[in-house]
């Protein structure tokens, strides 16, 4: 890959914007073409010409693309990107259907060419610093993993619910805080808005490492809650995503002299830390990610295998809320 990736963009909406903006302030990419068969109401494109569709973006002559067009659109695009040769980052979730997304993610490893997804919550500094300090042996063996990612519905989605928007960023971020995929889930939603898809649901579920976690995802909150909690045998990190903190509250060593308390407690209350972090935009950290996956470094990326997975254990929870029935997946192995 040369030293300036030829980059396209595709899908010029809420995501697409902020992407361009990335991709032209990041070193080594050149944003050389952008697409959108809806025009270009965000006036992306600058001094480029707006392209019709994938095809037009391929004979741009592109090193790579970004795809961030609805979800219902991935699998065709990503497919037409990997027959022309063209790595590329394609936005959560991988694709409409677990099936969909198993053969783009075959395509893209036949090609030999580099295929992620683009889950950017990895990106985000207190998961980053929240995994380092995991892998390091900081919080001991870890016992449950907590997400709750609630606040008011975004206009800009129209083509999936809450689940596969939403609870697919916390799927992915907790198989990759643990390092392990999923087991068995068991989900609850609901439907208040009048949509045809779900805008809310609460998961439980084990991972094949036997760490518990659940997930609380909404649309229907007035209150914007982005918050991650691992809890293990030394105590509990507190990563609040929104404002990219991280927090950790360390079990007591000082004895509980209130008998009826310490009686009550597993562990007593220890010290409390907020880290200081560096907090660079996460958008930008994941195309460096994907840059310096191009470069032959793709230690960074969500590949599409992870991908796959993701959308897998969503769609278990989809199965999980419409039967009533815990779902045991068949483990995919995944890496990173």
């Amino acid at each position: 890959m040369s030293q300036n990736v030829r980059m396209g963009l595709i899908g010029l909406g809420s995501m697409g914007r902020h992407h361009a903006r990335v991709i032209r302030e990041t070193e080594g990419l050149e944003l050389v073409a952008v697409a959108d068969p809806n025009g270009d109401a965000w006036g992306v494109a600058k001094d480029l010409e707006v392209l019709p569709d994938v095809g037009a973006l391929i004979d741009a002559g592109i090193d790579a693309a970004m795809v961030a067009v609805p979800t219902v659109y991935h699998e065709d695009v990503a497919l037409a990107l990997a027959a022309a040769g063209v790595h590329t980052m394609v936005e959560k979730p991988i694709a409409h259907s677990a099936d969909a997304g198993r053969r783009v993610a075959a395509a893209f490893e036949g090609a030999g060419l580099v295929g992620a997804v683009g889950y950017v919550e990895r990106c985000n500094p207190a998961l980053l610093e929240l995994r380092g300090r995991i892998a390091d042996g900081e919080l001991g063996e870890v016992y449950q993993i907590s997400t709750s990612r609630q606040g008011p519905f975004p206009g800009r989605i129209s083509d999936v619910g809450v689940v596969k928007d939403l609870a697919t960023h916390d799927v992915d971020l907790t198989a990759w805080i643990a390092q392990s995929p999923y087991a068995t889930v068991a989900a609850h939603v609901a439907h208040r808005s009048g949509r045809e898809h779900e805008d809310m649901v609460s998961v439980t579920g084990r991972l094949a490492n036997g760490i518990i976690v659940n997930h609380l995802v909404n649309w229907l909150s007035p209150r914007k809650e982005r918050q991650t909690i691992v809890t293990g045998e030394r105590g509990a990190f507190v990563a609040d995503t929104a404002a990219g903190d991280l927090t950790f509250y360390a079990n007591g060593t000082i004895p509980t002299e209130w008998e009826r308390v310490a009686a009550f407690r597993g562990v007593t209350e220890g010290d409390v830390t907020r880290f200081a972090i560096s907090k660079r935009e996460p958008l930008r950290v994941e195309q460096e990610h994907f840059r310096d996956a191009l470069n032959g470094d793709g230690g960074g990326i969500v590949t599409m295998a992870e991908g796959v997975h993701t959308l897998t254990v969503v769609e278990a929870v989809l199965k999980s809320a419409a039967t009533g029935q815990t779902v045991n997946l068949e483990h995919v192995e995944i890496t990173g």
